[in-house]
């Protein structure tokens, strides 16, 4: 079986879509959930549209880039853009403090073998 080249789009389209620039925003990782603030607009970016309809509930980044079809440098670009305009917010998911503010593995084995015995 032979594979095929990937995809990544027309290079002058996206040259187009993010307006010449190749370097996104930081603050947006893979996981990084997107929900939207605001509907679209008329003669908005058709891009910043459809990021805006798919982020009627809570999604991370890599899903948009997916829906979209983009490279994900460009889909943090254009979330780079919306969040600017106040148009979508943006949550990283919470990493535990520390080992200490986890539950006790013993209370777990607990708890697991209570919901065995239901």
């Amino acid at each position: 079986m032979t594979r095929k080249p990937v995809d990544t789009g027309d290079p002058d389209r996206l040259y187009t879509v993010t307006g010449g620039r190749s370097r996104a925003d930081d603050s947006f990782d893979l996981v990084t959930l997107v929900v939207s603030e605001s509907e679209p607009t008329g003669g908005m970016q058709s891009e910043h549209a459809s990021i805006l309809d798919l982020c009627r509930h809570p999604t991370a980044v890599v899903e948009i880039a997916a829906e979209l079809g983009l490279p994900i440098t460009v889909v943090r670009i254009l979330l780079g853009d919306l969040l600017a305009m106040g148009r979508i917010t943006a949550r990283h998911p919470r990493a535990a403090q520390s080992i200490a503010s986890l539950p006790d593995s013993a209370l777990l084995k607990e708890v697991l073998h209570g919901l065995r015995n239901l």
